[in-house]
């Protein structure tokens, strides 16, 4: 991937299709930058036993999306891992779909760090979370 302002992000992640993880959890990212992604996630199929959205799975909404971003920031010939994310969880959701809007605080040469903000259908704010990544060496 290139960091040219014409090149479609989206089209490239589409091609290279989902994680696993994702998939299960119906995880779909709807736009792609290296500065912000979106990406929707249905409440269904991802609660905890009391029938709210589990925690864990808000966190793993905001990795997708930063780690994605990351990706995008540093090419495809580079392999990045996750080495820090921490969330709150302001409010509940129980049904509907949640949005993650994962804006860029810093693109560097070996480090990105995003903030993710995850919302209900109404617009409420129901969880904030911090994704740093970490880019290493060219793939061999």
């Amino acid at each position: 991937m290139t960091q040219n302002e014409s090149f479609d992000y989206l089209a490239a992640i589409r091609t290279r299709g989902s994680g696993e993880l994702d998939s299960k959890m119906g995880i779909e990212i709807i736009e792609a930058s290296p500065q912000r992604l979106v990406g929707t996630m249905p409440v269904i199929g991802n609660r905890q036993p009391m029938g709210l959205l589990h925690g864990g799975a808000n966190v793993v909404l905001a990795e997708s999306l930063g780690s994605v971003g990351t990706q995008l920031h540093a090419g495809a010939d580079r392999r990045i891992v996750g080495v820090d994310i921490n969330a709150t969880h302001h409010k509940s959701a129980t049904e509907g779909i949640v949005t993650g809007v994962a804006t860029a605080i810093s693109l560097g040469k070996t480090m990105c760090c995003y903030e993710v903000v995850i919302s209900n259908e109404a617009g409420e704010r129901t969880c904030t979370a911090r994704i740093t990544c970490f880019i290493l060496a060219k793939r061999d």
